[in-house]
């Protein structure tokens, strides 16, 4: 299936970040990976202390515009700022949480160490000089706060290896915000978690954007565990996107449109979304490190 360039729904353009400068803007994006273009003609917004999702099938490109956003790609048109300047150049001021990543059961490494790798895992082995006491100190005590703000205290100083899937992620999650960085970038942190752990995770991502002031751009095929912390979802088809809140964006009419072809969006008694006749996704690019791509479920 191929589709135009959709205007996003709603531009929002005033939401800035406390210098008056966007978290994140996007206008007129596009990105081309092996001569392919994924999509094109993306404007986004992200202001401060905004959750976003980034909604769409598998092979359209969701994990590319986090790897936009990061710098790691260039793009291939219109204009990509981070914290009001290129991709890339403020990544000191970013947190990243990649896609999930399995911690074998024989893994001894401490979730408090692997947290800790946040702060110093580039010069992990490599004596610093004149760190002294009080910094070493710091560094415990900053460690232990991020462990806190995840609420992780209780299981921090096991083996990683022995943590649950849930206690893991919250770690992970912990790691990429030890620097406290002003943007948070998840891709797919909910993947592989079962309905409880989802919940609880999104739960704890709302808090940490709303309370801490951190701007979270999330990854995700199922919108259901995060619908109720969202302040804006972009969701991605083929060669296209639309922008906007939860309400402007997954709809019949938006989504019909983004696709050019009939979808139906429905609302079950218990308030869960769910998409009727959504097409699938080409399986010539996967975003999914080299999956084959495909289409999502039903329920978004």
């Amino acid at each position: 299936m191929s589709i135009h360039p959709i205007e996003q729904v709603r531009t929002d353009m005033e939401r800035t970040a406390p210098g008056g400068e966007p978290v994140l803007a996007l206008r007129g994006a596009a990105v081309r990976v092996g001569g392919r273009t994924l999509w094109s003609g993306v404007d986004l917004t992200v202001g401060a202390g905004e959750f976003t999702a980034v909604l769409g099938p598998n092979g359209v490109g969701k994990s590319t515009l986090v790897k936009i956003l990061l710098g790691v790609l260039p793009a291939a048109a219109g204009e990509v700022r981070v914290l009001g300047g290129a991709p890339g150049e403020r990544n000191s001021a970013v947190g990243y949480l990649p896609q999930r990543r399995n911690f074998d059961a024989s893994v001894r490494i401490r979730g408090v160490d692997v947290v800790r790798l946040g702060l110093d895992g580039d010069r992990w082995g490599v004596p610093v000089p004149g760190l002294g006491r009080a910094k070493r100190r710091a560094a415990r005590e900053r460690v232990e706060e991020a462990v806190e703000l995840v609420g992780a205290s209780a299981y921090a100083h096991r083996p990683i290896g022995q943590c649950s899937g849930g206690e893991q992620q919250r770690l992970l999650i912990a790691q990429a915000l030890i620097r406290r960085p002003q943007v948070l970038l998840l891709d797919e942190p909910l993947d592989s978690l079962d309905l409880p752990n989802q919940g609880a995770i999104a739960a704890l991502l709302g808090r940490i954007c709303h309370q801490e002031g951190v701007s979270v751009v999330m990854v995700a095929h199922d919108v259901n565990p995060i619908l109720h912390h969202l302040d804006r979802v972009v969701y991605i088809a083929e060669g296209g996107a639309v922008s906007g809140t939860p309400a402007e964006v997954i709809t019949s009419e938006t989504l019909t449109r983004l696709y050019r072809t009939p979808v139906e969006v429905l609302r079950t008694s218990n308030g869960r979304l769910v998409v009727v006749g959504q097409p699938e996704a080409p399986a010539v690019h996967s975003d999914r490190h080299g999956k084959g791509g495909g289409g999502d479920a039903a329920g978004i």
